[in-house]
């Protein structure tokens, strides 16, 4: 019998935490199993190809949002080339009906968490036993569950973020979200979990991305894992979901006392609408947030990622367009802008009627309209984070960028200014992608001098400093002729950006 565990990552530098999970649990079985990773920038038939080179008997996909139609095909072929071999998926996107991916050449379906389940499932295929196609599996009890920490392999550790977790489950019900769906949150032994991390330390892993939707929930178990990095010597790099508004003196004491670098922490916002909030079941302590991102932001030196989603139940771009202002007002980080999505099994389809929801049906399931915003709005809004990612998020024009709502008020109108900006790329463009740096930068002081009207040699003082904060980069083109002002300004400590005290 040979078993093949294998997903399709959303890029190399992934690892598939749960196909280990599987692996550890395997029991008698293991030693027949292999896991294979392949990412969704790979041919397709090439991956099957590398999986039927092992003549498996049983095939384990893992089925997530971003690999669904992949693993589709993949199935497809596999089941042309190899129609003996059995096809098991498990995984989110399999987890809640409807499927909006057609899988019925797969021949079973796990719903749910399947770490002991896929053991239990390939045991019956083995012993010829009946089974049911779809298994809906309860919530196993984690104690019982080996971890799969040390079938992370010397080579995921040298190139790949290492996914570790000390819980699952989530105890907010926002509508949009898959984890609110969980019952209950489960910790694992933190004894057994911190004893695994020591050894994937001592093996050399240095990045490891904690999938814990609230880290910050318990505060005796995150005290615990932060004291295991404070513990360490840099560098080092570790990822945190948190809640937003529960940041307690000690929590907030070992986050200062991160070096730079080493702490990233994911906050979900969403939306700062308390109407929009109410709408989708997320409760918001205003001014608990904005309290714990100024502390993060002016007392911590970790990297701050915010999210904020757009087409929200009721939000309008003139409410989505406030949050984002209010966000830059107290914080200088990264902000993340996605588009709402329909997963299935969410409490969000409550919705579709009252504020005329409609969404795609093909993965990721964006939304495509509806009351508040029209099918050309949400591809506006579309285009505006891509270009919000190029422009702010990237930090290449970290300076410069700004130039573009800097009015001189205390409260600058950043969603109008950015909005107007990406509308005139666009124009410019017909593009979100292949826009090489160099053209970002030519359309940035193009749109700052022309569209702006701001003297050119003041937007070239600045520019020049963000693109000369890195040694060895050479002067572009497009500012070559304000160059000689500006080093002579930059010896005398009056560039551009300096006068306009940013």
């Amino acid at each position: 019998m040979k078993i093949i565990l294998s997903t399709l990552n959303s890029r190399f530098t992934h690892s598939a935490i749960g196909l280990r999970y599987i692996y550890a649990n395997m029991q008698e079985l293991q030693e027949d199993t292999t896991i294979l990773e392949f990412s969704i920038n790979d041919a397709i038939q090439t991956v099957a190809e590398k999986i039927l080179l092992h003549e498996p008997d049983i095939v384990g996909l893992g089925v997530y949002i971003w690999n669904a139609s992949e693993i589709r095909e993949l199935i497809h072929i596999i089941k042309k080339v190899s129609p003996k071999t059995t096809i098991v998926l498990g995984g989110p996107e399999v987890t809640y009906l409807p499927f909006r991916v057609n899988y019925d050449d797969a021949d079973y379906i796990i719903q749910g968490e399947g770490d002991l389940a896929f053991y239990k499932l390939c045991k019956n295929i083995i012993e010829n036993k009946p089974q049911e196609r779809i298994s809906r599996m309860s919530l196993p009890n984690l104690k019982e569950i080996q971890l799969p920490y040390k079938y992370y392999t010397d080579d995921d550790i040298k190139n790949r973020y290492i996914y570790v977790e000390i819980s699952r489950g989530c105890p907010f019900e926002c509508e949009f979200c898959l984890s609110s769906m969980d019952e209950k949150v489960r910790a694992f032994n933190l004894d057994e979990v911190l004893a695994a991390f020591e050894t994937l330390w001592q093996r050399g892993a240095r990045n490891f991305k904690f999938v814990d939707r609230t880290f910050n929930l318990n505060m005796k178990a995150a005290n615990r894992i932060l004291d295991f990095f404070l513990a360490k010597e840099p560098p080092y790099f570790a990822h945190f979901e948190v809640i937003p508004d529960h940041f307690p003196a000690s929590l907030r004491e070992k986050i200062k006392s991160f070096p730079h670098g080493a702490l990233q922490l994911e906050i979900g916002i969403q939306t700062l609408n308390l109407e929009i909030a109410n709408n989708i079941s997320r409760q918001l302590k205003l001014d608990k947030i904005k309290e714990n991102i100024a502390f993060l932001e002016n007392e911590t030196t970790a990297h701050i990622h915010l999210d904020l989603i757009v087409g929200l139940p009721g939000e309008s771009l003139e409410s989505f367009g406030a949050n984002l202002d209010e966000l830059m007002q107290i914080s200088s980080c990264e902000i993340q802008i996605g588009i709402l999505k329909k997963l299935s099994g969410t409490h969000i389809s409550r919705h579709d009627i009252t504020f005329g929801m409609v969404y795609s049906d093909i993965p990721p399931y964006d939304i495509l309209k509806n009351s508040q915003l029209s099918f050309e709005d949400i591809q506006i809004m579309k285009r505006f984070a891509r270009f919000w990612d190029l422009f702010y998020n990237s930090g290449n024009f970290k300076r410069s960028v700004k130039l573009l709502w800097d009015d001189g008020t205390q409260a600058p109108k950043v969603f109008a200014n950015f909005y107007a900006f990406g509308l005139w790329i666009y124009e410019q463009t017909d593009s979100t992608w292949k826009i090489s740096l160099q053209r970002q930068g030519e359309l940035l002081f193009a749109y700052l001098s022309e569209v702006k009207n701001i003297d050119a040699q003041s937007i070239a003082n600045v520019m020049l400093e963000d693109i000369m904060k890195l040694k060895g980069r050479a002067v572009p083109h497009y500012l070559k002729p304000y160059a000689k002002d500006f080093q002579a300004n930059a010896k005398l400590g009056t560039s551009g950006f300096n006068k306009r005290q940013h």
